[in-house]
């Protein structure tokens, strides 16, 4: 895919699925074009639970696409929305890959939309419309988060508070940050409450889905990419710098850090047995790191 960085600079960024077969490895790639005054980040991505598609954003169509990770192929165009769309979540999945997928737009709300593991998007009538419609930001929505099991959507704009919304589109509070804390770019909630939220220049917050601020932090590192393990204790953090961190969430104290890498980190996702930490790298380049975040639990609780 092709698009233009904030600088003004032409960027090509050609996303390639390599799937192996007897006669080696066989490599598809996607060449539509999104809009130029996007910057592509992990926020215009998201992999299905089965790994078997891929939905990107930020066409110039106000469009999110689905496409076969398998063969590289258009297989679903949805719309919606009356601007770019600029950011995807989707949820942990039901039985049979079925989940819910959050689109956040220029157009400052987001679009609710139910993932059929057999039949892609679905929606109330053969258009595909989406399930709810979320509004309440004054800017452009910058990044997402959604849990099913809580059936909570939590989101961010371009500044202005975090909303914390229902599946069904109910406006429900705001994750009101400290006076440095005014533009969110980053957020990752866990099944057990709690949302972690990144804002710009190194500020981290952690607020219960109550609205009450838990715990915060400061970091000497752009972050790009956040993530909870799955039991939600343990927070991943990566950015310019190149160093991965591992924090105890609810407090943040620091339970270990990774080796330096070469690039900055700009994207990180866990493997299904919350062994193996992959990291997308600024320079190309893909990194997996042995991760137990049960040793570093035990540790840190005899330590203190």
């Amino acid at each position: 895919m092709t698009g233009r960085c904030s600088n003004g600079l032409l960027v090509k960024c050609v996303l390639h699925f390599v799937t192996a077969n007897n006669s080696g490895v066989n490599k598809r790639q996607i060449t539509d074009l999104v809009d130029q005054s996007i910057q592509i980040n992990a926020h215009c991505f998201v992999v299905t639970a089965d790994n078997r598609y891929i939905l990107i954003c930020g066409f110039w169509d106000k469009s999110f696409r689905v496409y076969s990770t398998e063969t590289g192929k258009l297989t679903q165009i949805v719309f919606g929305h009356w601007d770019v769309v600029t950011c995807l979540a989707r949820s942990e999945s039901y039985i049979g890959g079925d989940c819910y997928i959050v689109s956040g737009s220029r157009d400052a709300t987001l679009l609710l939309w139910y993932w059929s593991g057999r039949h892609h998007i679905i929606g109330d009538n053969p258009n595909s419309t989406p399930r709810a419609v979320l509004t309440g930001h004054d800017h452009e929505v910058v990044c997402v988060s959604v849990c099913a099991e809580l059936g909570l959507v939590i989101s961010g704009a371009k500044e202005g508070p975090c909303l914390v919304h229902t599946i069904t589109g109910d406006l429900l509070r705001a994750l009101e940050g400290t006076e440095n804390c005014l533009y969110p770019r980053l957020i990752s909630v866990s099944s057990e409450g709690h949302c972690i939220i990144y804002y710009e220049r190194g500020r981290f917050s952690n607020f219960s889905i109550n609205g009450k601020l838990l715990a915060q932090m400061e970091i000497n590192d752009s972050t790009r990419a956040i993530l909870l393990s799955s039991d939600g204790q343990n927070l991943v953090t990566g950015g310019d710098n190149g160093v991965v961190e591992v924090w105890q969430a609810c407090d943040f104290k620091q339970l270990y850090i990774y080796p330096g890498c070469d690039a900055g980190i700009r994207a990180m996702d866990l493997s299904h047995d919350q062994r193996t930490l992959i990291t997308g790298m600024a320079s190309g380049s893909i990194v997996a790191f042995n991760i137990d975040f049960n040793r570093w639990h035990y540790e840190h609780q005899n330590r203190y």
